[in-house]
């Protein structure tokens, strides 16, 4: 009886937290941070970062020397002789097959700058690849904001259907009296309950449709759908004169910058190159051709190398670049003019919408009056029940298109900030 006790005394401290989980609000903003890491892209720019700094290794390896073993084994037509005999000289002749297992090393001392920008280039293009997930990562703002708005105006429509239902249970309760007493015809209350069958119909269809709305915005953001139930809009002011910050423009940038560190590699491949060489091996002849044994031998010396003309080749590799250089700025120009045609097409509809709010408001209040004037008539009898949905129905379809509006006007400045690439 004791340990009972005890456990219900867990359960009632337990509920109220289970409770406020249960109820706890979700905004946009949280729906996008959401979003942003549970999307598989984001682990694309860890990846890109390990692939970085394999390539730079490999990139840090021609300051190393390079090793190469070989070995051959020949057998030759001819070889050198020398054409002389002499009494009691024994002049040796060399074999006409040969063996030879030998090192070869080769220390670059200056490769004019190769490996540094080598190594510029792969950070440039890293950066880009970086940017590009971040491009495609604010992509998924849109869709979150769209199924975000989609699930709170359809639950907007929803409240508005529970107060309509209020009212008409309300009504019915009234009505019911009038039927038992003979003053009204049962067939007024029937169009009353037609009415609420209604209502009831409609909200399956709304519920469907947020249920659809938030299973989305579930996978999207990995929630479980209970996380998604209380949604709520943030009121914000909106500044029309910020500067356009859009991730697309910093991508262009970093493709810019690739083909600037393109062009220094190309230039770097001209330049004269300072290596040292050395090779150390057993064969037979060795570096002695006289000497028909097999041997040791080794050598060592300073080599330079420069690309004195190619024929033009790098020129016209620098005027390729010039172009794709071109190809990137009238990108940027044409990605600008169409964020500023959607900037001020988002505006004028912002402006839209304020004005249609205030009518909003005035034609509620008219539409209120008329069915409150309904409702007394309908209690008198001097109108039918048809006659009063008809006036409480312009009502909701009033107060429906506010709610709408509403929602709309926050939505288009989310989207207006959105399109401009102002998160705050």
């Amino acid at each position: 009886m004791k340990i009972g006790k005890q456990l219900m005394l867990w359960l009632w401290l337990l509920l109220p937290t289970q409770l406020v989980l249960a109820q706890e609000q979700v905004t946009l903003t949280d729906c996008q941070n959401w979003a942003r890491e549970y999307h598989p892209l984001l682990e694309q720019q860890s990846i890109y970062q390990q692939i970085l700094e394999l390539k730079l290794e490999n990139n840090r390896t021609n300051y190393l020397p390079q090793l190469n073993l070989n070995a051959q084994a020949t057998y030759q037509s001819d070889v050198t002789e020398i054409g002389l005999s002499l009494p009691s000289v024994n002049i040796p002749k060399v074999a006409k097959d040969q063996y030879k297992l030998y090192l070869d090393v080769k220390q670059n001392i200056w490769n004019g700058g190769l490996t540094k920008a080598n190594e510029n280039l792969e950070k440039a293009k890293e950066e880009t690849n970086q940017q590009g997930v971040e491009v495609e990562l604010y992509k998924v703002k849109k869709q979150v904001n769209s199924l975000f708005f989609t699930s709170f105006l359809v639950q907007q429509n929803l409240d508005l259907l529970d107060k309509k239902q209020e009212t008409l249970e309300a009504r019915k309760k009234q009505m019911d009296s009038a039927v038992k007493n003979g003053t009204l015809l049962k067939t007024e209350l029937d169009q009353i309950l037609a009415e609420l069958v209604k209502i009831r119909q409609q909200k399956i269809e709304l519920q469907s449709h947020r249920e659809t709305a938030l299973s989305a915005l579930a996978i999207l953001t990995g929630k479980d759908l209970n996380d998604l139930q209380t949604l709520v809009i943030e009121i914000n002011d909106i500044s029309f004169a910020g500067e356009l910050s859009r991730p697309e423009l910093i991508l262009f940038e970093k493709q810019a910058d690739v083909l600037a560190a393109s062009s220094d590699l190309l230039q770097k491949k001209r330049n004269p190159k300072l290596f040292g060489f050395g090779q150390a091996g057993y064969g037979r002849p060795g570096l002695n051709m006289l000497n028909d044994e097999f041997d040791s031998f080794y050598l060592v010396g300073l080599g330079a190398s420069w690309t004195v003309f190619d024929w033009k080749s790098t020129k016209r590799e620098h005027e390729v670049i010039q172009l794709q250089q071109q190809l990137v700025i009238t990108q940027q120009q044409q990605f600008e003019r169409q964020i500023n045609i959607a900037l001020d097409g988002e505006f004028r509809k912002i402006q839209q919408i304020q004005n249609l709010l205030e009518s909003d408001r005035e034609l509620i209040e008219l539409q209120e009056r008329i069915t409150k004037s309904a409702a007394s008539k309908l209690e008198n009898g001097t109108i039918t029940a048809s006659d009063y949905l008809q006036d409480l129905n312009a009502e909701l379809a009033a107060r429906i298109t506010f709610e709408t509006h509403k929602v709309q006007l926050e939505a288009t400045k989310i989207n207006y900030r959105n399109i401009l690439g102002n998160n705050n």
